[in-house]
């Protein structure tokens, strides 16, 4: 019985693993996973696990993207579109106007999580970023700016966790 349920969560879990590579696909040629994947962990608790995709492998800000978030644990959409902005600021964005705007759009879009949830977040060739929970369209947001200071959180030089940086873009340090 046991292996049953094992052999059936193993099967469930590469059939979700499988439609995230079915929906990076669909906006990046031939995608391979960056560097490799990197957990996030606040105090001690596991959030979730970030893997980054290119087209190749081969990361460039300027090129198509994704971005999967595995969850590990529950979350309030709305906590979560609160603190993409406050990471935002901690990079130096200070438009509180438009900040209060993007608040309200990640607000809409963003859903409660839970253990085994998968978020996608797709930087297009047109600098938008569309957003995927269980690979079901969820959100775009068509504001290049938008797109640049969200994927900073994880991807910028001001990044308030540089070791996930490094371990999503395959940098040593």
């Amino acid at each position: 019985m046991r292996r049953t349920i094992l052999f059936t969560l193993l099967l469930l879990l590469s059939k979700l693993a499988t439609a995230s590579e079915n929906v990076i696909a669909n906006f990046i040629e031939n995608p391979k996973q960056v560097g490799q994947t990197s957990r996030m962990t606040y105090l001690f608790w596991d959030v979730y696990d970030a893997s980054l995709f290119a087209t190749q492998g081969n990361f460039s800000a300027t090129q198509p993207f994704a971005l999967k978030l595995q969850y590990l644990r529950s979350l309030n959409g709305e906590d979560i579109a609160k603190r993409s902005l406050e990471e935002m600021q901690k990079q130096g964005f200070n438009d509180a106007e438009l900040g209060d705007q993007w608040l309200t759009i990640m607000n809409n879009i963003f859903p409660d999580v839970k253990d085994e949830t998968v978020l996608l977040g797709i930087k297009t060739a047109q600098d938008h970023t569309l957003f995927y929970h269980n690979n079901e369209l969820i959100g775009e947001v068509k504001d290049p700016a938008f797109t640049t200071w969200f994927f900073n959180i994880w991807l910028g030089k001001k990044t308030t966790e540089p070791q996930m940086r490094n371990e999503l873009l395959g940098l040593r340090r």
